[in-house]
């Protein structure tokens, strides 16, 4: 089987390891291990009666509930078939511009949805070497440091080494992935004012309590050319389900409405979506859950001879390894039926990182202990 390049792929893990995929404990996919949330299963079975209509073509409901959610007008939010979907149409308006900037490493579905359109990527690579250097000692950086053709800080002192203007357009991802960098907002919006198109996916934002979220969603009605995408299938961990949404200017979400086809997100997924992200429990427990989960993760792997994780803002780590990942990936898999997401889809990582999500305890020490027994054989 070819080598899958997103995580959560289990069907080639247990035929590398000869098993169930039920029998496959996944660390590659960053998918919270606390859901899905009862509100979001008991809203499912509520709405089985429904499966013989069609959903609400304007999902008023839906968007209702995410416009509460967010803070914004209900206008201003469009329903998609997982942020994936949606990720599709910015990039076809991407790709009107001139060029468009994407901080790399990136995510893998970013080049695939801007060269489907034949957009002008300009990648800015980040300082990988002093980056390591940062995230160990806090998560919020002042900017987007980056080196090469890039973002190199947001102080006034410091020239932007490329051109700026409303024909070039950004995408990144905040948290960032895969390296789990917060950045602070304010790194970001200088990039709105001056430049056409402002894309920002904040996967894993919700991961973080409000007070310590880095949200550019209040700007939106500011700046007619921010757009921010959120997923709603990680932190509830609904994958299965497709669901996500974007927030921006009702001109913007009215132009993707056309262009796609009708009915994306299917009535299950509108009822959980509507009755998640009212769930305050579950986020509650969440944003208790996870900062211990993640910490004692990170201890266990730094503590670990060759392997040296990076802080990160999300439900993930990225580890940096003195050996071979796709030995350490095969032999967890044939020993221990475990799969970590190796980072050889990222060319500027290769076969020197891998990238775990934060799982409950147990299954973090188990992670550990055949770690720890891979690498020392």
């Amino acid at each position: 089987m070819i080598r899958p390049v997103h995580g959560g792929n289990l069907a080639w893990a247990a035929a590398l390891a000869g098993c169930p995929a039920s029998a496959i404990l996944d660390f590659s996919a960053s998918i919270s291990p606390l859901g899905p949330p009862e509100s979001a299963l008991a809203a499912i079975k509520a709405r089985l009666s429904s499966l013989t209509a069609y959903p609400d073509p304007d999902y008023g409901e839906l968007r209702a509930a995410l416009g509460e959610a967010f803070n914004v007008d209900p206008d201003w939010v469009l329903p998609g078939n997982g942020s994936a979907e949606l990720l599709t149409w910015a990039a076809w308006d991407l790709s009107d511009l001139e060029a468009t900037y994407l901080v790399t490493p990136a995510f893998g579905d970013y080049w695939r949805a801007l060269s489907a359109f034949g957009a002008q990527v300009l990648d800015c690579p980040l300082d990988l070497k002093s980056l390591g250097q940062e995230l160990l000692s806090g998560l919020v950086t002042d900017g987007l440091s980056v080196s090469n053709r890039s973002f190199v800080s947001l102080s006034p002192a410091v020239p932007v080494p490329f051109a700026l203007g409303t024909d070039r357009g950004l995408l990144l991802n905040n948290p960032h992935n895969p390296t789990g960098l917060l950045f602070g907002r304010e790194a970001i919006l200088p990039y709105v004012e001056q430049l056409g198109m402002v894309v920002v996916d904040e996967a894993f934002m919700d991961f973080l309590p409000p007070e310590k979220q880095q949200s550019s969603i209040a700007a939106v009605e500011e700046f007619p050319n921010l757009v921010i995408l959120r997923s709603l299938t990680k932190f509830y961990s609904l994958p299965g389900l497709r669901m996500g949404c974007a927030i921006a200017h009702p001109d913007i979400l009215r132009r993707w409405q056309l262009r796609r086809d009708p009915w994306p997100v299917n009535a299950l997924a509108e009822a959980a979506a509507a009755a998640v992200v009212r769930d305050a429990a579950f986020e509650r427990k969440t944003w208790d859950w996870l900062p211990v989960a993640r910490q004692e993760l990170f201890e266990g792997l730094a503590n670990l001879p060759g392997l040296r994780p990076w802080t990160g803002a999300a439900n993930f780590l990225l580890v940096e390894s003195s050996l071979s990942v796709a030995a350490i990936q095969k032999s967890l898999l044939e020993k221990h039926r475990i799969l970590i997401r190796d980072c050889l889809s990222f060319p500027e990582l290769g076969d020197r990182f891998f990238r775990v999500a934060v799982r409950e305890k147990a299954d973090n020490l188990r992670l550990i202990a055949g770690l720890q027994e891979v690498i020392s054989h």
